[in-house]
């Protein structure tokens, strides 16, 4: 828009801006692009200026002039140390957390872990609003057991939330596992994870919840919750880089009775006895597996530390004030254009990242990142995605977002644009 400064509502998103308490963390991340307005935190984040340095530190002297002697220094218990701090974001108390693999074969550890401890019961409860891998991994787990188990998957009425009581009654006396997306992937839904928890556990059920949405961005219980098992994403809000491996969290009283499916060296109770048996300990390193991959590991631990200064209570906050004030912003500028919202309107029951529906939404979000240094992504059917980082999203940068949504429909810009579907969206 031209002479944007003179525009009211570009002016009063400045002005919000200036009194965020969270501004100054903005300066901790790389802005190679300074004009590139990213909305995609929610599913990588953006490069933290101190893992440069760490990087750099591990691979000339860790890497290069320790070589292996870097075990004996900071290498070897990286998975749980990182682990610890990212229990401090996810309300675990210590040695229940470590970082290994990646989500969806954590997921498979927990889940077959799940099932050996209910083996009297057959059916695992999720909705149809989970991440497809999320399903995936259970379907696999479910075949590879034989198909004596069947999967009870709750269905949303309306692709955005799931009808509380529908899912607890779903839950009863021949439940295994109930596993969900704490935060889902599409809408932002937030699940009331204590109230579907305590109902689980009155069937005698066990949890397992996937806080990859959630993680570094809304309040996580697990202790207080009761929760059973957990796993994460670590490079969406915690920014730990593409590719870098997931967290798994068990309970203290479960880890000498949850078997971990995949047996490696790093669970064995002594790794560099080379024993010829395998010896798993009782405690949350035997859901380790193989070599941890340290380069990543480091490059995470250093991540982890703007989020962990800032609070998971004000970014929570901040959170719930950014996407109020792009849903506020959707409803006067887009929704007479033939957008919808398709998140959850309350801001107690999303996450930290907004859907708007549009038919044309794939053409839409190519000409975003094509012609307007926009960078959301897309979500089948016609989701485009807006993900809010607090640490370094700006009330100006969803301002201009909108402006930038209303120009390319006014203009039409999105018929330059194929509705054919590029490999990743």
């Amino acid at each position: 828009m031209e002479n944007r400064e003179l525009d009211p509502r570009f002016m009063y998103a400045q002005r919000l801006d200036a009194k965020d308490d969270l501004a100054a963390f903005r300066n901790a991340f790389l802005f190679a692009e300074p004009d590139l307005i990213y909305m995609d935190g929610n599913s990588l984040g953006r490069l933290p200026r101190r893992v440069i340095h760490r990087v750099q530190k591990a691979v000339e002297l860790g890497w290069g002039r320790d070589l292996i002697r870097g075990w004996n220094t900071d290498w070897y218990e990286a998975p749980i140390r990182v682990g610890e701090k990212i229990a401090q974001l996810v309300g675990a108390s210590p040695q229940q957390v470590t970082v290994s693999d990646s989500t969806s074969v954590n997921l498979f550890k927990l889940v077959m872990a799940a099932l050996a401890m209910r083996q009297e019961r057959n059916v695992i409860v999720t909705d149809d609003l989970n991440f497809p891998s999320d399903l995936y991994v259970l379907q696999g787990c479910i075949r590879m057991l034989g198909e004596h188990h069947c999967l009870h998957l709750v269905r949303s009425a309306d692709g955005i939330t799931i009808d509380q009581q529908t899912l607890l009654e779903s839950i009863d006396e021949r439940t295994a596992l109930v596993t969900l997306s704490h935060v889902t992937f599409k809408s932002g839904f937030l699940h009331d994870a204590a109230s579907v928890t305590e109902r689980a556990h009155q069937a005698g059920a066990l949890v397992l919840w996937d806080l990859s949405h959630s993680v570094g961005v809304v309040p996580v219980e697990l202790d207080h919750w009761g929760a059973d098992l957990a796993v994460g994403c670590t490079y969406k809000y915690l920014n730990g880089g593409p590719g870098a491996p997931a967290f798994l969290y068990v309970r203290h009283d479960l880890q000498d009775k949850a078997p971990s499916p995949i047996w490696g060296w790093f669970g064995h109770r002594t790794p560099f006895a080379f024993d010829l048996d395998y010896d798993p300990p009782t405690a949350i390193t035997r859901f380790l597996v193989g070599t941890p991959p340290i380069l990543s590991l480091l490059a995470m631990e250093a991540a982890l530390e703007p989020l962990l200064k800032a609070g998971i209570t004000r970014v929570h906050e901040k959170a719930k004030r950014l996407t109020s004030y792009l849903v506020d912003l959707t409803d006067v500028v887009l929704s007479p254009l033939g957008f919808e919202l398709g998140s959850p309107r309350d801001p107690a029951k999303r996450g930290a990242h907004v859907s708007l529906r549009h038919e044309n939404a794939y053409q839409i979000n190519r000409a975003l990142i094509e012609e307007m240094s926009v960078l959301p992504d897309f979500r089948e059917p016609d989701n485009i995605r807006l993900g809010l980082s607090p640490l370094y999203t700006s009330y100006t940068d969803i301002w201009i977002a909108i402006d930038h949504i209303r120009q390319v429909v006014v203009e039409k810009r999105f018929e330059r644009y194929s509705n054919k579907r590029l490999p990743v969206s």
